[in-house]
This record gives C-alpha cells, sequence and structure tokens, in this order.
C-alpha cells in the first residue's frame, strides 16, 4: 500500500514541476562530461541565505579533495523543496536520476524512495568511513530500512523552538513561554499592548502544520507522538483532541495577513519587532544571522516550544546513491566529504543546523549551535511529520490540506475526522 500510494504521488506532483520551476532548472543539460568525465549532479532544494552558503562550503571543500570531479550545483528554489521534489519525481520516474539527492531521514526516504526500489545501499561506505559509531544509533535508523542503510545525514535540524524579539520581552517585563499556559499568559498580555504575539506566513501550508506537530509533541509527549505514526494512538484519541484545541487556540494570536506570508515573512516580524514570537525550525537561525544579521541573545531569543523541554523535533538532511547512475563511485566519494568531520564542520554553521555526526568541532559553532549540539545528546528524539520523517507523502499532503483549511474554519471535529480517515494512508 505505501509503495502504491507513493508512486500515485509521483504522479500527482509532476504536473507541479513545469510551474514550480523553469525549465533551466528542471531540465538535465544535454553535455554532462566534462573532458570525458561524469558531471556529480548534486540536486537539493538549498538556494536560499545560509543554506545556499553551507552547499557551496561543501561542494568547494569536496573540490578541493576531488579536482578530477566536474560538479554541478543543480538546486532547485521553492519553500520546504515543494518544487524541487516534484522535478525529482519526474527524473526518478523517467529513470534520470541525479547523481545524488537531498532527502530527509525517515519515512519520506525509507517508504518512498528506498520502497519504491531506487535507492542503492550503502553500508560498505559506513564500514569504509568507519561511521557507525560517529552517528547516533537512532539517526541511523532513520536512514535504514531492513538492515540496509540508505543515505548519509548532513546534519541535524530542531524544529520544535519558539523563538522571540529580545526587547519586546525586555521592555514588557516578560519571559519566554515554557508551557502552554505560560504562553497564553504571555500572549494576552502583549495583545492587550497591541502587539502581534505570534508571527505565522502560512502561504504555504507546511508552516502551519510546523506549528501543529510542535503543538501534538507538547500536548502528547514523545512516546505517544510517536504512535501515532504506528497506529497504536489513534487520530481521535482524546489527547490530540486536546492538542488541536490549544492549536486552534493560538491561532487567536497569528497576524492577520499570515495567508498572504511565508516563514520568511513571519521571522521578519519578529526580526523587525512587529511581532513578539514565532515557533519554526532552526533553519530561522540562519535566516536572522545570514540574511537579516542579527546576533543571537542579542537581537533574538530562542527556547523550546510550549512543553517540549527535553524533547527534540529531529529534522535531518541526507544524501544517497540512487539506482543507475553513471558514476557511482564519484557519488561515494561526495558521500565521504559530506559525511566527514570537516565536511560537515564546513556546511552546518553556515546552515544554522547543527552536524549530525557526535564528533564535531563544537568551537566552529554559535551559542545557538553549542546550546542544541547538547540538547541532541540528552533530549528525546521525535521525527518531523511536517518535513516528512514521522509519515509517508500521502499522508502529508492530506494533513496539509486539513490543517489549510482548519486555520480558516477552525472546525475541531471536521479537522479530527479528516486526521482519522488520511491515517490509512499508514496502514
Amino acid at each position: 500500500m505505501k509503495k502504491k500510494g507513493f508512486l500515485l504521488s509521483l504522479g500527482l506532483t509532476l504536473s507541479l514541476a513545469l510551474a514550480g520551476c523553469s525549465s533551466d532548472s528542471a531540465s538535465k543539460p544535454e553535455d554532462d562530461a566534462q573532458g570525458g568525465k561524469e558531471k556529480l549532479e548534486i540536486f537539493s532544494w538549498w538556494t536560499g541565505a545560509g543554506e545556499e552558503d553551507g552547499l557551496k562550503a561543501l561542494i568547494k571543500l569536496f573540490e578541493e579533495k576531488h579536482p578530477d570531479i566536474p560538479v554541478e550545483n543543480a538546486a532547485v528554489a521553492g519553500g520546504a523543496g515543494t518544487n524541487a521534489k516534484a522535478v525529482l519525481a519526474s527524473r526518478m520516474q523517467g529513470n534520470d536520476p541525479p547523481a545524488t539527492f537531498q532527502v530527509h531521514g525517515g519515512a519520506e526516504l525509507n517508504e518512498g524512495w528506498v520502497a519504491a526500489g531506487k535507492m542503492e545501499p550503502l553500508n560498505d561506505l559506513y564500514e569504509q568511513e568507519g561511521w557507525m559509531d560517529k552517528f547516533p544509533q537512532s539517526l541511523i535508523e532513520m536512514v535504514s530500512k531492513d538492515g540496509k542503510i540508505y543515505s548519509v545525514p548532513v546534519n541535524i535540524h530542531r524544529g520544535n523552538v519558539l523563538w522571540y524579539n529580545k526587547k519586546i520581552f525586555a521592555d514588557n517585563g516578560l519571559e519566554p513561554p515554557k508551557t502552554f499556559e505560560e504562553f497564553f499568559q504571555v500572549a494576552d498580555q502583549l495583545k492587550a499592548k497591541g502587539i502581534t504575539p505570534l508571527a505565522l506566513g502560512d502561504k504555504e501550508p507546511w508552516t502551519a502544520t510546523h506549528l501543529f506537530e510542535t503543538v501534538l509533541l507538547g500536548t502528547l509527549g514523545a512516546d505517544d507522538y510517536k504512535k501515532l505514526w504506528t497506529g497504536e494512538l489513534s487520530f481521535d484519541d482524546p489527547q490530540v483532541k486536546q492538542a488541536v484545541e490549544t492549536f486552534k487556540k493560538m491561532l487567536d494570536y497569528v497576524n492577520a495577513d499570515h495567508s498572504s506570508r511565508n516563514w520568511q515573512d513571519a521571522s521578519q516580524l519578529v526580526a523587525k519587532g512587529e511581532a513578539a514570537m514565532n515557533v519554526m525550525g532552526d533553519w530561522a537561525k540562519g535566516y536572522f544571522v545570514n540574511d537579516l544579521k542579527l546576533k543571537v541573545n542579542e537581537d533574538f531569543g530562542y527556547v523550546p516550544t510550549p512543553n517540549t523541554d527535553g524533547l527534540f523535533m529531529v529534522i535531518t538532511d541526507t544524501f544517497g546513491l540512487p539506482k543507475g547512475v553513471k558514476n557511482p563511485d564519484d557519488v561515494k566519494k561526495f558521500l565521504a566529504v559530506l559525511g566527514s568531520v570537516e565536511g560537515q564542520d564546513a556546511f552546518n554553521p553556515l546552515k544554522g543546523s547543527i552536524p549530525a555526526r557526535i564528533d564535531a568541532d563544537v568551537s566552529k559553532y554559535d551559542q545557538y549551535g553549542k546550546d542544541t549540539i547538547e540538547d541532541f545528546k540528552t533530549a528525546e528524539l521525535a521525527p518531523s511529520l511536517a518535513h516528512g520523517s514521522a509519515a509517508p507523502e500521502g499522508f502529508l499532503t492530506k494533513v496539509n490540506q486539513a490543517v489549510n483549511i482548519f486555520v480558516t474554519q477552525k472546525d475541531t471535529k471536521q479537522f479530527i475526522d479528516t486526521l482519522v480517515s488520511a491515517s490509512a494512508e499508514l496502514k
């Protein structure tokens, strides 16, 4: 069922490819060779501030180590990879895979490309590079299926982060909220003073799903949250209903123009002091620092989202080896660099993420990075739904649609019923 659903979702996304990307981005160059050498085409959606810098640093490091291998940066722009995934689906269906591509660890990889028989295992590379004890075991499991490892994590993002404007909180004598009760107390005080408490930019519906999943995690805890994706806990469970009601109440405190803004726009509201808080993954830190030139713990602060202290909503970007590529040895050389301490430390400080390896150089990271590296060592990990790790693409598509409707209509029963119906995709 999963494989069938995945292939159906591939077909549905094909129509997005032409609309979402230029023909230059979507098409593979006619002449892939350079001096007779096959190009190493690195496919991703890293085109924004921070992420593009990180990718370029990683490619530069690879080129220094392997100057004989020509590289093509085949990044496709579009929030959360929407456009890139459509282009990738078209190419993979047409047996024209890029040399390697960005994919989230978890269901997006395992129930998608691995289940469809499109990826080569990488156990030999892990053994060769001595990686089995260099990545957390729980992370290796996220990129494995049936005992075989299929991709290499380049980073870790934390999804459950509440960012806040330091000046607004200081001026109003407020502390960043650690619980839902504290959140609503703070939000009421801010609202009474004419300040937008919570910035949201859900022009693309994944951002509202991102907010919702942090509320789910904070309400259910890591264990019950994970049970949603295995079918052990139903979406009409009283805890889920409680989470939906909390999410609904949060929406009373967001900016009126949320549906016309993207996640960067919402982050900008906090940066400019036009809103006090924003819930977003820590790519927002990369945006604050690289694009908006803000300073960590001076202009903006951060805490785990309400009720999630000690929990870590994990999102990992990974790269693997597609079946049928013409230069698999070159791909493995790139993956070896990507998975090295040097590669991870070249990429992550610029991206805003932390290294996936446990032995990276902590001194290369700012205070947020240092704090998050420490949290990652001890926190309970939970896979992100909004970013493809917790559940298959077919289910996520239906959830995004349901959340989008709920944000507008706020009909709790309709939302729960839709989640229950969509959960058939998880079986």
